[in-house]
């Protein structure tokens, strides 16, 4: 029998009623942490619980020194084994008895193979392709030292610790295996983080990692069909009826799996039907079967059967997030703490036993680090490429792991000797990560063509270059992250449009001169249309599927719905539209916003923030451990929610602030409220307002609000609120006075803030005199190139001892005068970097007389003028800009 088998009639012998049993449950008396073997349930969940929860905690922690959760997983169960918490009387006995582990173990081994069939389908024999000679050299290099040093390592490990009745050969090749299999999955979520894909080491490491792992699985399963096969020729026996059995999997049920995903149109939509699903499962369990009852292992077959599942169109992605929650939140802890329970530190009581185990991490580390690592270097690679190649291939993780339990099952090494070999995967699983870092940091990284994929548009559109106008802006980066954003950067993508970027292609001077008269720009045969680049973020996670997604961007890009529609919706309005995507963590989407801002030359940065991104956004901020409130903090005063009050979250505003804090460019934050675009004849009607106090970012909302009134559908007001003496004043100069040191990010509770510098009187006389001089050009033009534009602008001026109560009222009377199917846009600086003065002690009373509490993450995210129109409920939708650091 098989061991899948004698697993299943161990438990159901144990599952066989002694006596009826007590009805009454805990009301009679009844022990539910008492193993019962006719409700074996009462137990498992309480083992459940206690193992979810060790692994939860503890990969928490050990995340923040981005180290994989296998560990995690493994240390749990070393510390709820006979290591630290068997010492504690009766816990074992109590939590873990002998009678309960069967179910355990039963589970953890259906999850091992649903587990290995994701490993399968994770593996990509593509890669192989890419960087063909450097891997399949690195690869062989891989395999033959470490195999060679394994064995050699074997001979003395036997001596010492094994038993004779162990067969000598099967032992050394067991430790040969062990010491020169490299783990794949850990690799794959190793070099993800690391943001290693898209470099040439990370593709290199990938396509090396695939080959070794493919043969070292065949090597385990030799040796595990050696060790249980009574005989050489029954082994021989077992060989060949496994390799026919992998022979009828990989082409005649390949191939009817890819007929019937066609067939019930899965591979056309991207997504296994329930019929599928059923297919699936059958063909796990019973490819699982098969390799047990031939005699090798079931996990086999599990990663047999994800060899056979087709990557087209996503099918492959989008059946792996069909598993991996199950597997990697409830099954997987549960093997790995297994292998931890069986891991005995108390055992490790010799000096011989610790030189052992430093001899075995010296020998498994070196054997692969110098032997990737010089092949690497001979094929090319510089010293820096070539250390971290040799510290990725060194990785050992979750296959070591289950390759050591297998080794423990088959009789092949003793409590002591699995200890050791566990002790050594964690280390060397351990170190990986920070030995990479330090060979190969990022500024040295060289990238597989472009770091992110990108579909469409040029950086010099139609042969034209950039405008000699710095005014006048023509590259716009507007980041997408979820399909909520998509009806506010249409919107305001619709306001950007001028009758110059209108116009498909021009032929005569004469055209371009009755552009100039139609839009108020300047004539210029090097005119550039607007030209917008859409940068999708994916969250990368720990999940399987988004390792797939990150290996996979290419592909993804072109069929992403977001993509697709933003760049439908710029054909159809004659944009310039391209589109980017990149799959990095939640914490590293500003990074990624900033690299991708200098990588394609955009001049201001777009982060729409829609309304509608609240509801469908609360299941994943449960999902990563973070508040479950909207993400937008200002959702709860803009309008009513059925769900509780929002302003408290402040994940989205943290992000936002990062945004401003890391961005090379001008950014703009777009918080939409809902325009009400309306058309006619082809054009917007859309009213801006703009309360200008002064200082690069209130100069720079005055230039983009000139730019947007190219647009002939859109008509503003511009009020320059001239601040008088008040009581306040002596309080803002204590209160108001902002920290030292340009560009600096302050931690607060509600997180990294921005702000300028200490005020003072050359900094206000510089600021001032730039104020002044940009509004006597915009609002007393003599002759000017935007004419047009401006003569769409009503000009005013208005002083006033609390500028911030003014600007509400203002916002108020803009928005009476609009009728109820228009809204009003309201463009403010954010002037918390380079602030010329601050309003903070005027917006307390502000929101203290309102009664209208908002969160201190509100004025860091977008100001005090836009706090203040926050607290006032107002219901006009927001664009908040910052200047670029270097042009202010």
């Amino acid at each position: 029998m098989g061991l899948l088998a004698d697993q299943v009639l161990d438990v159901a012998g144990r599952l066989v009623p002694r006596a009826a049993a007590e009805q009454g449950g805990v009301i009679s008396g009844s022990n539910p942490s008492s193993y019962n073997a006719t409700d074996p349930i009462q137990l498992w969940v309480i083992q459940v619980v206690i193992i979810i929860t060790m692994a939860q905690l503890l990969s928490l922690a050990l995340a923040r020194i981005r180290q994989p959760r296998v560990i995690a997983e493994v240390i749990g169960g070393v510390l709820l084994g006979p290591s630290v918490m068997g010492h504690i009387p009766g816990f074992t006995n109590a939590v873990f008895p002998a009678a309960g582990m069967p179910m355990l173990t039963l589970t953890s081994t259906i999850g091992l193979v649903l587990f290995l069939f994701l490993v399968g389908l994770e593996l990509d024999v593509r890669l192989i392709r890419r960087n063909m000679r450097s891997s399949a050299l690195i690869s062989a290099a891989g395999l033959v030292v470490p195999l060679g040093l394994g064995a050699a390592l074997g001979v003395g490990v036997y001596r010492e610790f094994i038993d004779p009745k162990v067969n000598f050969g099967y032992f050394l090749l067991f430790t040969a295996v062990a010491v020169g299999i490299t783990a794949f999955p850990v690799l794959c979520r190793i070099l993800t983080e690391l943001k290693l894909l898209d470099t040439t080491v990370g593709v290199v490491v990938l396509s090396a990692g695939v080959g070794n792992d493919v043969v070292g699985w065949i090597l385990l399963a030799l040796t595990v069909a050696l060790v249980n096969a009574s005989s050489g020729l029954t082994a021989l026996y077992v060989l060949l009826a496994s390799l026919g059995f992998v022979l009828f999997l990989m082409y005649p049920v390949q191939w009817g799996y890819l007929w019937l995903a066609r067939r019930t149109g899965s591979l056309e939509q991207g997504s296994p039907t329930p019929f599928m699903m059923t297919i699936t499962l059958i063909m796990i369990f019973g490819s699982a079967f098969m390799t047990d009852v031939l005699g090798v292992h079931p996990i086999f077959g599990g990663f047999l059967a994800g060899l056979v599942i087709p990557h087209e169109n996503g099918y492959a992605i989008s059946l792996v997030e069909k598993f991996e929650d199950l597997v990697s939140i409830l099954f997987l802890p549960i093997y790995f703490i297994l292998s931890g329970l069986k891991t005995n530190l108390g055992l490790l009581n010799t000096g011989i036993t610790w030189a052992y185990i430093v001899i075995i991490c010296l020998v498994a580390f070196t054997s692969k680090f110098l032997a990737c690592g010089l092949t690497a270097y001979a094929t090319g690679f510089n010293w820096r490429e070539a250390g971290a190649i040799g510290s990725l291939m060194s990785c050992k993780g979750l296959v070591e792991l289950i390759v050591l339990n297998i080794g423990l099952q088959a009789g092949i090494l003793d409590d002591r000797t699995f200890s050791m070999f566990v002790l050594h995967a964690l280390i060397l699983t351990f170190m990986t990560t920070p030995l990479t870092l330090l060979f190969y940091p990022a500024k040295y990284r060289v990238r597989e063509g472009k770091s992110i994929p990108k579909i469409g548009g040029d950086a010099e559109v139609g042969g034209r270059r950039s405008s000699s106008d710095n005014e006048l802006k023509t590259k716009f980066a507007i980041v997408l992250d979820k399909i909520e954003q998509l009806p506010a950067a249409m919107t305001l993508s619709q306001l950007l449009q001028s009758p110059s970027s209108l116009a498909p292609s021009l032929t005569s001077v004469a055209e371009e001169k009755a552009l100039e008269a139609m839009s108020g720009l300047p004539y210029s045969p090097l005119s550039p249309r607007i030209s917008i680049d859409a940068l999708r973020l994916i969250e990368l996670t720990n999940r399987t599927s988004a390792v797939l997604k990150s290996q996979e961007a290419d592909v993804l890009l072109h069929n992403d719905p977001i993509v697709s529609v933003f760049r439908t919706f710029g054909f159809l309005n004659r944009l310039v539209v391209s589109a980017a995507l990149s799959v990095v963590g939640y914490d590293e989407f500003p990074d990624a916003i900033a690299e991708h801002a200098i990588e394609f030359g955009s001049q201001m940065v777009i982060v729409p923030w829609s309304r509608g991104a609240t509801s469908v956004l609360m299941d994943e901020e449960e999902e990563h451990g973070r508040s479950t409130s909207a993400r937008n903090p200002f959702d709860g005063i803009f309008h009513k929610t059925a769900t509780q009050d929002q302003t408290s979250s402040v994940v989205y505003s943290e992000f936002i602030r990062k945004v401003f804090l890391r961005a090379p460019t001008d950014v703009a934050l777009f918080v939409d409220r809902g325009l009400s675009l309306q058309f006619s004849a082809g054009e917007t009607d859309q009213h801006l307002f703009l309360p200008f106090i002064g200082g690069p970012d209130d100069r720079l909302a005055l230039t983009f609000l000139v730019q947007l009134c190219g647009n002939p559908g859109v008509h503003a007001t511009v009020v320059w609120i001239r601040k008088t003496d008040s009581l306040l004043d002596e309080k803002e100069g204590t209160s108001g006075m902002l920290s030292k040191g340009a560009g600096n990010a302050h931690l607060t509770m509600a997180a990294a803030d921005t702000v300028y510098g200490q005020q003072t009187t050359e900094t206000r006389l510089v600021s001032n005199t730039a104020d002044s001089l940009l509004w006597d050009r915009f609002a007393r033009p003599s002759s000017s190139p935007h004419a047009t534009a401006l003569s769409r602008i009503t000009f005013r001026t208005q002083e006033s001892a609390q500028p911030l109560h003014t600007i509400v009222e203002l916002v108020e009377l803009e928005s009476a005068k609009l009728s109820a199917s228009k809204n009003l846009m309201v463009l403010v600086g954010r002037s918390r970097r380079m602030a010329v003065e601050s309003h903070a002690v005027e917006l307390q009373t502000l929101v203290g007389s309102k009664g209208t509490p908002i969160g201190s993450a509100v004025p860091k995210t977008v100001g005090d003028v836009g706090a203040a129109l926050v607290a006032s409920g107002t219901t006009a939708s927001l664009l908040v800009l910052q200047a670029a650091v270097s042009s202010s």
